[in-house]
């Protein structure tokens, strides 16, 4: 139980669920050497039924936990935070990677709640560091409205970082900047998708090798923009004109044949009705745009599917 309410303390840097620009105050954290980062603007997700919905759903497996949290610290990740900020360096096997929010927390509340379930502490460059039993992962607050999280070698590291600029390449900054301004979810990645996570089988969609369609891809990036109807955009950017054509056809190619599957798979051919592909140069841009009521019933079964297998 004591694990649990410790796990539940960081449950705010795990968010991977939803403006105006990125905080630079927390921009100003990330790691030199980020390949991989995400965004959640949760204030503007709040003010949209199906951004309310997804924020809930994603923490319904923690609910009890999250009361427990609230009980002893008054602290509600759905109600403090504001933004989310997530990053990592994208190193094959390597677990390691930064979480940074913004929000109004009471830190000396939520440190001393997390120490008597069990965590450790220490202070570094003058700022405690609240960790795990094993003392590989942990959460500091910079002040009260700007907490870190992640494994304690980037903690610390981001710690040092605090009252400097970015140290990430300006190009991204740009990028991070562009896509946190105009969407409520977004997510960059500098390196091929194919070496972050095997690709998940697209129902319908048998005998299509995703892996090699990923390869053609060097980077990628898109975003969520919630309302009465959620519009999903991303773009990908191949080596050569020629893969982006290739790569274009293929997506193509997994539309028509997840429409034919409609009998079998109607919520793949239902996303694939709304997707368009298109291809200039060495970017392949994608969007989907479906009604506020329909996405979240083609959300909601693996939902409940999910909260089914739990019980």
């Amino acid at each position: 139980m004591k694990a649990q309410i410790f796990a539940t303390a960081t449950l705010f840097a795990v968010f991977s669920g939803a403006l105006s620009a990125a905080d630079p105050r927390l921009l100003n954290l990330v790691m030199p050497d980020a390949k991989v980062l995400a965004g959640v603007n949760v204030d503007q997700a709040k003010t949209t039924p199906f951004g309310q919905y997804v924020l809930t759903t994603l923490l319904q497996t923690q609910d009890q936990k999250l009361q427990q949290l609230a009980t002893l610290t008054g602290f509600d990740p759905r109600r403090d935070v504001s933004e989310l900020l997530l990053a990592s360096n994208s190193a094959p096997g390597n677990k390691t990677g930064l979480a940074l929010a913004r929000g109004v927390f009471d830190p000396a509340k939520i440190a001393a709640a997390a120490q008597a379930a069990g965590a450790g502490a220490e202070t570094y460059g003058g700022v405690s560091i609240i960790e795990d039993p094993e003392h590989q992962n942990g959460f500091a607050f910079l002040d009260s409205t700007l907490v870190v999280a992640g494994d304690l070698a980037n903690v610390k590291a981001a710690i040092d970082r605090r009252a400097g600029g970015p140290t990430i390449p300006a190009a991204l900054v740009a990028q991070v900047n562009l896509l946190s301004s105009t969407q409520d979810a977004w997510a960059i990645s500098t390196v091929p998708p194919s070496t972050l996570k095997p690709p998940a089988a697209v129902p319908g969609t048998k005998g299509v090798n995703m892996q090699g369609v990923l390869q053609k891809i060097a980077s990628a990036s898109g975003g969520v923009k919630f309302g009465s109807v959620v519009v999903v955009t991303g773009q990908a950017q191949a080596a050569t004109p020629q893969d982006a054509s290739s790569f274009g056809d293929v997506m193509k190619l997994l539309v028509s044949m997840a429409q034919l599957q409609a009998t079998q798979h109607p919520e793949a051919a239902a996303l694939a009705q709304s997707l368009v592909v298109g291809t200039q140069g060495s970017t392949v841009t994608v969007t989907l745009s479906l009604p506020e009521d329909q996405i979240q019933q083609l959300v909601k079964p693996k939902a409940v599917a999910r909260k089914t297998v739990r019980m």
